[in-house]
């Protein structure tokens, strides 16, 4: 059960670079872009796939086209290199005027300065915005990055799959973690090893986050802390451990593996799983890797109510600008364009997420491709049952999806029982945070 998500940069070099920026002061130092003669130069910087690069190339030209003053030079690239290009470029005070930000990296960059609080950018309108999806980019009285696409967690299920076990796809607006459990060990019993009702849950912190919602608790807390309990920890690790023990799943061997598989060659992808746990934007790209037609279900809970099962509004990325910025006023005027603009939202669509503009929303759904489709209906039909959106990651945050992965491992491999991991891996993630 694996969300492909690539590595993350190593916390002592994104701290040590940003440790320097910080140094450099609030809004002095060189300038991040040029303005000459009545022109405006702004660097605008994202990661993603050619498909992205391309069509956010063409909102750039559109918007070129209606501003001629204004020139708009992209940097891109992919997720692997782009953190510790941007804490370079932070840390030299050069950074891009607007940056495509990361939940995990958000309160990294605002806490020591480096990031514009949008609630004071001149030109940006977020009225069209629901405030959920605006709080998903909100801390410490601030809005330091604005909602580029809305996603939720959720589990995708591959009909295939079930119908090759001839078991039914379930109701998940009732079902439950027992459910889970006995469907997908079901699944992997009647399929006898060709394919396995779920992977683990352990691939990333999010499912931890999900099991710590459901439990009255959240991974991080608002004030920037670790926020679940040894306790919950626990109950998460021994229902990973429940799941093995019904070969509700593959070997740990199978699992470790697949942690660290391209997305294509992944389990979920090669018809080797039922079920997994996936952002909900994310539906397209598994879809062609696999080349099925997928379904989005919703998270279970522990008492069969879909509104317990801890899921919120997610910004599966956000646009912020450079507090070091000479250009603030014309940066958020551009991505006031990126957020509300038709014309950029008829070229951009669901590229990264649903749109959060509820009118570029309902503008953009006939033209969107089928998974993106499904993917914009799953958050509409969620919408009623969820609740209010995780605090952003603390300074150190980041490194909390490798360590809940290698414990999940752990405990999968039998090498330390629940308990002993839930206690080793709080303490680790708790020594990350800055």
């Amino acid at each position: 059960m694996r969300l492909h998500i690539p590595r993350t940069v190593a916390a002592a070099a994104l701290a040590t670079v940003l440790l320097a920026a910080s140094a450099c002061g609030g809004d002095s130092g060189g300038p991040s872009s040029s303005s000459e003669g009545g022109k405006v130069t702004l660097r605008f910087t994202w990661w993603g796939s050619d498909t992205r690069t391309k069509l956010t190339q063409q909102a750039i030209d559109a918007y070129q086209k209606d501003h001629p003053d204004v020139t708009i030079k992209g940097e891109f690239g992919e997720w692997s290199g782009y953190w510790d290009k941007l804490a370079t470029t932070v840390a030299a005070n050069n950074a891009p005027d607007i940056i495509q930000m990361d939940e995990k990296y958000l309160r990294e960059y605002a806490d020591r300065g480096a990031l514009l609080d949008l609630k004071k950018a001149d030109g940006l309108d977020t009225g069209k915005f629901e405030p959920d999806t605006l709080a998903a980019g909100e801390f410490d009285g601030g809005l330091y990055g604005l909602n580029a696409g809305i996603n939720s967690f959720a589990v995708i299920a591959n009909p295939a799959v079930f119908k090759a076990a001839g078991v039914a796809i379930p109701d998940d607006t009732t079902w439950t973690w027992d459910d889970y459990a006995r469907i997908s060990a079901e699944i992997s019993s009647k399929l006898n090893g060709k394919a396995w009702g779920t992977g683990t849950l352990g691939q990333n912190e999010a499912s931890l986050n999900l099991w710590a919602r459901q439990n009255g608790e959240s991974l991080w807390t608002k004030d920037g802390k670790l926020g679940v309990s040894q306790d919950k920890a626990t109950s998460f690790f021994q229902y990973v451990l429940k799941l093995r023990d019904a070969k509700a799943l593959p070997s740990a061997e199978a699992v470790s593996q697949d942690l660290n598989a391209a997305l294509d060659q992944s389990m979920m992808a090669t018809g080797k799983l039922a079920m997994s746990l996936i952002w909900s934007n994310q539906l397209l790209a598994m879809d062609k890797a696999s080349g099925q037609q997928m379904k989005l279900l919703r998270i279970p809970s522990t008492d069969g109510k879909a509104a317990d099962n801890g899921s919120y509004y997610k910004g599966s990325m956000f646009w912020s600008i450079s507090s070091r910025s000479k250009q603030q006023k014309a940066a958020a005027e551009f991505v006031n364009y990126l957020a509300n603009a038709s014309a950029a939202g008829n070229i951009l669509l669901a590229e990264r997420g649903v749109p959060p503009n509820t009118e570029i929303r309902t503008a953009v759904a006939s033209k969107l491709q089928p998974a993106d489709a499904t993917s914009a209906k799953f958050i509409q039909d969620i919408g009623k049952e969820l609740g209010e959106p995780s605090p952003a990651p603390p300074v150190g945050g980041g490194q909390a999806e490798k360590i809940v992965q290698r414990y999940t491992t752990e405990v999968l491999f039998g090498r330390q029982s629940p308990d002993k991991a839930a206690k080793a891996m709080l303490d680790e993630i708790s020594g990350e945070l800055k």
